[in-house]
């Protein structure tokens, strides 16, 4: 048996931020292209376009910069915060359930 869990952020009752919000903006930091991005993680262009306006309206902030010089889409510093602190969040999660692990499931075998 194990513990799971799901965590995000909301603003008015809708997603900001996630795990799959996680996984395009790490995408987009790699790849440096939306449209790439979204292949890499097997997406329609149109869904992570999508995704990446809605979470930039919730926040009233913009995730990406374009380069000027066509050199490509770059994280804002606004969201390589977010991504930073997101990933402290669920670490500080995972070591809270792995401490009180034993309260719900017992010991591990």
């Amino acid at each position: 048996m194990e513990i799971k869990y799901k965590i995000w952020l909301e603003n008015d009752g809708k997603v900001v931020f996630g795990k799959g919000r996680r996984e395009l903006f790490c995408a987009i930091d790699e790849c440096r292209s939306l449209k790439k991005a979204a292949e890499k993680l097997n997406m329609s262009y149109r869904a992570a376009w999508g995704r990446l306006k809605a979470s930039e309206d919730r926040l009233g902030e913009k995730i990406v910069d374009v380069d000027p010089l066509r050199r490509g889409m770059q994280l804002t510093e606004k969201a390589r915060i977010l991504l930073t602190e997101y990933e402290k969040l669920e670490e500080d999660i995972d070591r809270l359930l792995a401490k009180n692990r034993e309260k719900f499931i017992g010991k591990k075998k």
